[in-house]
Formats: structure tokens, sequence, C-alpha cells
């Protein structure tokens, strides 16, 4: 990450991360695929407790509350690490092809969180409704808080976040 931040991702090379690492490149590539890899080796583990998240909410809990409740959970997590997020946040931030993979990541999240919701017995489209909502709250609370120098609890953002996005939503009869 220092070297990302120091020299710029594409400008940064494995060599270079393995010997600020006190590794071989050889041993670098048992772990990584390649240098991007670096930046999004955290997935699986963050889709696992998405899914579980959903998994253990309250059985009679709406669709998107679900699912919101899965990235509650992961926001937990993820504020654990507020100056690593930080970092990723700005380097992938100022790459298009980080941004390309990590729009796969969230479309990913968004699957397995669908995946989840119809193992509560979501119909398919509700399900994909639900997921993408829970998303995007995640995604608009995850860059208010680390770009936000103040605001440090990004589990609240995002029950913040999906409050503004039902009072956006709301029918008024004005239409």
């Amino acid at each position: 990450m220092e070297l990302y931040v120091e020299r710029g991702f594409d400008e940064t090379t494995v060599a270079e991360i393995a010997k600020r690492a006190g590794l071989t490149e050889r041993t670098f590539f048992r772990h990584f695929t390649d240098k991007r890899e670096v930046l999004f080796a955290g997935a699986a583990k963050l889709q696992d407790l998405f899914v579980e998240a959903v998994g253990e909410a309250v059985p009679d809990l709406p669709p998107v509350d679900a699912a919101i409740a899965g990235v509650v959970a992961a926001g937990a997590l993820i504020q654990e690490r507020r100056d690593f997020a930080r970092q990723r946040y700005q380097i992938i931030a100022a790459n298009a092809e980080l941004q390309e993979r990590e729009l796969i990541k969230l479309a990913a999240l968004s699957a397995a969180l669908a995946g989840a919701l119809r193992r509560r017995g979501v119909p398919d489209h509700a399900a994909s409704l639900a997921a993408e909502v829970a998303i995007a709250v995640f995604r608009v609370a995850f860059e208010r808080w680390v770009t936000d120098p103040v605001r440090l609890d990004l589990p609240q953002l995002m029950r913040e976040s999906l409050d503004e996005l039902r009072t956006v939503t709301a029918d008024r009869g004005t239409g």
C-alpha cells in the first residue's frame, strides 16, 4: 500500500512490492495472482460476512433490511481498518483499471447478497433489487466515510444512507 501511495499503482512493480515486504517474487505469487490482488484480497472474506449476516437476520425482516444487515456487518469490520480503507480508496479512485475491478467486486457482492436473500425465500427479482439497493447504500456510505475526516461510524452512515434513500423514494402522492 505504501508503494502504491508513494509511486502510484502503475509505476509500482511486483519486484518492489516483494522487496518492501521482505519476500521473494515467487512468494508474492503464492499469495497473489498479480499486484491488483493486493487491493482485492479480502473480497471473499467480505462476501462471506455479507452472506452470513443476511442468513442470520431476523426471519421476517423485509428483504432490503436483511440485505442492509449484511452491509452493516461488513461495515463494522471495515471500520476497524479505516486508514487502510482510505488508502485503498484513493489508489482505486486514481486508476480506471482498478475502478473496473472494484465494480466487478461489487457486482459479485450483489449477486451473493441476492443469493442469500433467495435462500430466505425472497423471489428472484425482489432479491436482486434488494441486493442492488444494499450495495448502493454501502457505496454511498463508504465513500462518505473515507472522505470525511470526522465521521467514524461506518455502520451508522450505512443506516443513515438507507434512511435517506427511503426519504427520496417515498411516495408523497405528487405524481
